[in-house]
């Protein structure tokens, strides 16, 4: 009876923010992202999220909770804070792109200019670091000759070889971190293409149904 009184009150819910215009942005059973102007209720107990006209996040709505789960006052109150932490983030994500960019080709763009600026970094390491290994193998290679005339190798040439491979070990670090700033950067500018896409659907979706 419970359950059934929590599908009611869902069911009132969007027939009322229906009326009020705005759109809905849910999944699928695919997992693809879906922007419509109803939840239809097989996914509506999975969570989603209530758009106004113009695409800005007015709302997240938590996954629908078992009985046991809604007597649990701090698990509910914990998912309300995160549902009303996400709506920021999620409103505050939209508005930085909207004011950012114009077109999935400006993001596109943009990705071009900020990964050629950190491969021509990446390129400038891996040539520092080349340049380093061959001194090491340089000096590498006098004291194998040495060694190999029966003298030991001087003192200033093992200052050398340690300082040449710290260097090295110094420049493989940063190559690594800046590779990994790459694929950062990259991931961060296709979940940007992949949301502002969604702010478009919305558009769409709102002049179809302002031509209906």
């Amino acid at each position: 009876m419970f359950k059934g009184l929590c599908l009611i009150l869902a069911a009132l819910l969007l027939t009322t923010q229906a009326s009020a215009d705005n759109l809905y942005r849910y999944k699928n059973d695919v997992g693809g992202t879906v922007v419509d102007w109803q939840v239809p209720a097989e996914f509506a107990g999975r969570g989603y999220e209530v758009l106004s006209l113009q695409g800005e996040v007015l709302e997240v709505v938590t996954r629908q909770l078992s009985s046991a789960e809604l007597e649990n006052k701090d698990l509910v109150k914990r998912l309300q804070q995160d549902a009303a932490i996400e709506r920021a983030r999620l409103a505050e994500w939209d508005r930085f792109l909207l004011l950012r960019y114009s077109t999935v080709e400006d993001i596109d763009a943009a990705q071009e200019r900020s990964l050629r600026e950190l491969k021509i970094r990446l390129s400038v390491l891996f040539s520092n670091r080349r340049s380093s290994r061959a001194r090491l193998e340089k000096v590498l290679a006098r004291v194998a000759d040495l060694e190999r005339r029966g003298e030991a190798a001087q003192q200033q040439d093992l200052e050398t070889i340690a300082g040449l491979r710290a260097e090295i070990e110094s420049q493989s670090r940063a190559i690594a971190d800046r590779e990994v700033q790459v694929l950062a950067v990259t991931k961060e500018f296709n979940d940007d293409r992949g949301r502002f896409a969604q702010l478009q659907d919305v558009v769409l979706l709102r002049r179809s149904l302002s031509r209906d």
